[in-house]
């Protein structure tokens, strides 16, 4: 087991042994602690466990050290290389909850309150619009959503409504894969006192690390490539100010009741130890099907970062290592042809969901955003032609033949 003294200098390493804690019983792999609650040896260490930071050791709902390892090693990864104001080492503090949403509504509910407003842009994840714009509307907290890679658009949004307390960003977006500058965002918001979230699925902290730009708060689906191989649902929150992490939002976190369980949070642990292997290979191969979808006469559009033709190429290049895992493109026969095309697949995976280690084929309009109104999607860039693309680790010729039969009929 791996020094904590001991400074790793890459990410694959971090991913392997960063946050394990050493077991009693000398168990190699995280152990899977599948007790709801922990027992005391006095009446004396009960008061002090309920008065301590630590939670791990009372109730499940409450933490679990299953739970603790998965959160320090994203902690660890999101942190990695990074310092706070006073050039320290930085710290995170994570929650991880039984799904991404359960996550987003501890991040909304424990920040906002009646009254304030949510600052976001267009083509987000359905779940995530529909969470703003229903339930948290329903609640007194409003959405307002302008174009925020424009940094006019976005400052006129946040001068003009003295309400909002939030800026909330996804980035690359789900699905149109549009990308937000998070230094200028957050350069922004700090002129105005907003809190800052993002939305860090797409690019993981391999790709990704937000908090390179101050931001507050780094949320994931660890549904999709943190786990990587589609065993488990799961959320996490992550924020830099430790005190806030282990109070009110713990509190929400708690009360909600959204926490993880022992059993998905052992397939996330072990899921993350080839984070860094699998993102080579899904941005390898990711490009590699672009590359061939833009030239194929088939296609009308390819939405990819990693091309240049994509609107927000250069923003995606100055803060991601590799422009990631996933694409969108649109067929010329439209809807009718997308289906053909779906229904013809032999090898990639007719499946919504994203980040495991076998391809995976969506129609968005129909799937992840069918909640969202047809005329407020088209406006997006969701338009009802759209196929998403979650490309896997499959050997790369597999996956272009399986395309172009498909595509050629």
């Amino acid at each position: 087991m791996a020094n904590k003294q001991f400074k790793m200098t890459g990410k694959g390493s971090v991913a392997v042994h960063g946050g394990n804690e050493p077991d009693p019983k000398y168990a190699h792999l995280t152990p899977i602690y599948a007790s709801s609650t922990f027992y005391f040896d006095t009446a004396q260490q009960g008061m002090e466990r309920f008065a301590g930071s630590d939670k791990t050791q009372i109730y499940s709902r409450w933490g679990n050290p299953t739970h603790t390892v998965a959160e320090q090693k994203i902690a660890a990864l999101e942190a990695h290389g990074l310092s706070n104001e006073k050039g320290e080492p930085l710290e995170l503090k994570a929650l991880l909850h039984a799904s991404g949403q359960a996550a987003m509504t501890t991040l909304f509910m424990s920040n906002l309150s009646a009254g304030d407003v949510v600052l976001t842009h267009y083509s987000l994840y359905g779940g995530t619009q529909e969470l703003l714009t229903k339930v948290l509307h329903e609640n007194g907290i409003l959405t307002i959503i302008a174009d925020l890679r424009d940094p006019i658009k976005a400052e006129k949004a946040m001068q003009e409504n003295p309400a909002i307390k939030m800026v909330h960003i996804e980035t690359p977006a789900n699905p149109t894969l549009q990308c937000i500058d998070l230094e200028m965002i957050t350069n922004l918001a700090r002129r105005y006192k907003l809190l800052v979230s993002v939305d860090n699925t797409f690019a993981t902290p391999y790709l990704q690390q937000p908090f390179r730009y101050a931001v507050d708060f780094v949320f994931h689906s660890t549904t999709k490539f943190l786990n990587g191989h589609g065993t488990a649902i799961g959320g996490v929150l992550l924020g830099r100010d430790l005190s806030f992490m282990a109070g009110k939002a713990w509190k929400w976190y708690a009360l909600l009741g959204g926490n993880a369980n022992p059993f998905d949070a052992y397939l996330l642990t072990q899921g993350m130890k080839t984070l860094e292997l699998r993102m080579d290979r899904h941005c390898s191969n990711a490009m590699a099907v672009a590359q061939y979808l833009e030239k194929h006469p088939a296609i009308e559009k390819v939405i990819y970062t990693g091309l240049k033709s994509h609107p927000d190429h250069a923003v995606a290049m100055k803060q991601m290592r590799h422009p990631g895992g996933m694409l969108s493109y649109e067929l010329k026969g439209g809807v009718e042809a997308g289906k053909k095309f779906i229904d013809r697949l032999q090898l990639c995976t007719r499946a919504v969901s994203l980040g495991t280690v076998d391809t995976l084929i969506s129609h968005p309009a129909s799937m992840s955003h069918a909640g969202i109104p047809k005329a407020e999607r088209e406006k997006y860039g969701i338009t009802d032609g759209l196929i998403r693309m979650s490309v896997g680790i499959e050997n790369i010729e597999d996956i272009l033949e399986d395309l172009r039969q498909s595509l050629e009929g």
